[in-house]
C-alpha cells in the first residue's frame, strides 16, 4: 500500500513514539533474513568494469551496483557488447548486479542538462537487458535539489516532469527510478505524489539521510514500500562505530517490511578495500542475522 504524503506526516510522529515499544528481537523474528542480500557500489570498492562482479565475490558479497557511464551523448552500458560481459561475469562468478547507478547525474543534472530524457531511456533499456529492477538516479553536487537546505521548486518541477515522461517506459521495463538525494522522506514522497507512478520511488540512504539529521528509522517507518533500495554507510567509520545507530536502523527496516538489497557504500578506514568492505559485510550480516 502506497503512502500519501499527509500518511507520512502522521505515521513519522507514530513511528517516533512507537519505535521503543516494538523489540529487536520480535523484530529479527518477524523479519525473513534470506529476503535480504548485501551488495556494494563498483565506485565504493573501487571495482569498476566487469570484473567488479569477481572482487565482490572476493569480500563475501552477494551483488554489485553498477555505474551505468558517463554523461556523453550515449551511456557506456548503451553497449551491447560492454553489458554482455556483465552478463558473462555475473554467470561465471555467481554475483548479481543488484542495481544500476546513473552517478553522473551529480555532475550533469537531470533539470538541467537537455540529454537527461535520452539518458533515462539508455538506462532503462540496459537494465531490462541486464534483467535490474532499480536504477539509481543521483541528485548531489550540482544536481542538488536544494540550495542552503532549501527546495529549489524550479529543479524539482523540471525532474517532475522527466520522470513522468520516463515512467511508462520503465513500467513496461520492470525498472524502478530510484531518487537519491539530500531531501527529506516527505520531499521526497510529495515528488512521487506528483509523478504517481510506483516505478518511482525513494532509494535511501541511511548515511546521507543521517548526517543531514533526518530521523532515520522513523522515515524508514513512514516510506515503507516507496523505498525501492537501501543504501548502508556512515561517513569515515566502520558500520556501528560513527553517527548512524544501526541497531534502531535494523529494527526499522524489519519493521517496515523492506526485502531486497542492502548496498554498502561504505569508506576504507584502514585503507584495506577487501579487509574492509570484509568487515562491515560481517558486521551487517550479524546484525541482521544473515547467515
Amino acid at each position: 500500500m502506497q503512502t500519501t504524503r499527509r500518511q507520512f506526516l502522521t505515521q513519522t510522529a507514530a513511528a517516533v513514539t512507537g519505535a521503543t515499544l516494538v523489540s529487536s528481537t520480535a523484530l529479527a523474528a518477524e523479519n525473513t533474513p534470506a529476503k535480504l542480500r548485501l551488495s556494494a557500489c563498483d565506485w565504493s570498492l573501487q571495482a569498476g568494469g566487469p570484473e567488479g562482479l569477481a572482487i565482490a565475490k572476493r569480500v563475501g558479497l552477494d551483488g554489485l551496483e553498477v555505474s551505468a557511464g558517463g554523461p556523453g551523448d550515449a551511456i557506456a552500458l548503451a553497449d551491447p557488447a560492454l553489458r554482455q560481459q556483465y552478463k558473462d561475469q555475473a554467470a561465471e562468478t555467481g554475483v548479481a548486479i543488484s542495481s544500476l547507478a546513473m552517478g553522473f547525474l551529480n555532475n550533469a543534472p537531470l533539470a538541467e542538462d537537455a540529454r537527461g530524457p535520452a539518458w533515462l531511456e539508455q538506462t532503462i533499456d540496459a537494465a531490462e537487458d541486464l534483467d535490474v529492477k532499480v536504477l539509481l538516479l543521483a541528485f548531489f553536487g550540482k544536481g542538488d535539489l536544494r540550495k542552503k537546505r532549501k527546495l529549489k521548486e524550479s529543479a524539482v518541477d523540471v525532474v517532475v516532469e522527466r520522470l513522468k515522461e520516463a515512467a511508462p517506459r520503465a513500467e513496461k521495463a520492470g525498472v524502478i527510478l530510484g531518487l537519491e538525494n539530500t531531501l527529506s522522506g516527505e520531499q521526497n514522497l510529495a515528488i512521487l505524489d506528483r509523478v504517481q507512478s510506483d516505478a518511482v520511488r525513494v532509494y535511501y540512504d541511511i548515511g546521507n539521510s543521517t548526517y543531514n539529521r533526518y530521523d532515520v528509522p522513523a522515515e524508514i517507518r513512514a516510506l515503507g514500500d516507496r523505498i525501492c533500495q537501501i543504501h548502508i554507510k556512515d561517513g569515515r567509520h566502520f558500520l556501528g562505530e560513527g553517527r548512524v545507530d544501526m541497531q534502531a536502523v535494523a529494527d526499522a527496516i524489519a519493521e517496515a517490511g523492506y526485502e531486497g538489497w542492502l548496498v554498502l557504500e561504505t569508506s576504507l578506514p584502514t585503507k584495506d578495500r577487501d579487509a574492509d568492505f570484509m568487515k562491515n559485510a560481517a558486521f551487517l550480516r550479524n546484525l541482521l542475522g544473515l547467515a
